[in-house]
């Protein structure tokens, strides 16, 4: 479980990029946050690892501080998506893959034999294994680095925008494939986007945020289509009169259906 108690931070000039962000992301679960540019997203994931420091609050992992954890240690426990993959280029995929569990104390022999599991995992063939980053596609290197993330089997992964410099279809196929390495691993996810049709089909809750990471809305997708907070949240997931939804029953559940037949929320 993460936990935020009243974040803030603050940055040169007295400018708020975080004001008084309270949230709980429980176990197993993926929490979207989404926003446009400058709502605070970014920093609030990097908050989570120490990559950026609050400049007041307390961010809890399993009822724990992560102010007084070496940061070096929990960014190892951690896994970490962000887009374009963030691989290494001099090192080729397996190498890439192996990085942080032999840092953890791994054998180099038995951290590559894993990651050739993962790399079936997240659906790439072991083929892949000895290429470099450069010799992949956009979406070839976005499993690489889910890989990579799940490589010292974290409890929590955090994503920022992690599918957002591929094209509509991939997208499509990796959100695909991260919904069902999460139904096979149950992880605690924090997911970080600008797209809420991305939100809306990854999550089991969205937050939806204002500038400074107000929180203009939180709750599950089908909730926030049937019953949008106020006009900003109306305007942001655009429900408006060029975007009627409707409902209807798929099996047992009660989906919401926009124009063009997407499936844009389950309601609770």
């Amino acid at each position: 479980m993460i936990e935020f108690q009243r974040v803030s931070k603050a940055y040169g000039g007295g400018a708020l990029a975080v004001e008084d962000f309270s949230l709980v992301v429980d176990s197993g679960r993926i929490v979207v946050l989404v926003g446009s540019s400058g709502s605070g997203k970014t920093t609030l994931l990097r908050m989570v690892n120490r990559m950026v420091e609050p400049t007041s609050g307390r961010i809890l992992i399993d009822g724990a501080d992560v102010a007084e954890r070496d940061p070096v240690a929990l960014r190892r426990s951690i896994g970490y998506v962000m887009q374009q993959g963030g691989l290494l280029p001099h090192r080729n995929v397996i190498d890439n893959i192996a990085t942080v569990p032999v840092l953890n104390g791994m054998s180099r022999r038995q951290a590559r034999v894993s990651a050739l599991t993962l790399l079936e995992r997240v659906g790439l063939d072991q083929s892949l294994a000895r290429r470099y980053p450069g010799e992949l596609s956009g979406g070839q290197q976005q499993r690489v680095g889910v890989a990579r993330a799940l490589a010292g089997n974290p409890t929590i992964m955090l994503m920022d925008e992690p599918f957002g410099a591929v094209d509509p279809i991939v997208r499509r196929e990796l959100q695909d494939e991260l919904l069902r390495l999460q139904s096979d691993l149950g992880k605690t996810i924090l997911f970080v986007t600008h797209d809420i049709d991305e939100a809306f089909r990854l999550a089991d809750q969205v937050v939806v945020l204002r500038q400074s990471a107000l929180i203009a809305q939180q709750g599950a997708a089908g909730d926030i289509v049937a019953a949008p907070a106020d006009d900003f949240v109306r305007t942001f997931v655009g429900i408006d009169a060029t975007r009627q939804l409707t409902t209807t029953l798929v099996g047992s559940r009660r989906v919401a259906i926009d124009q063009a037949g997407r499936v844009v929320g389950v309601l609770s």
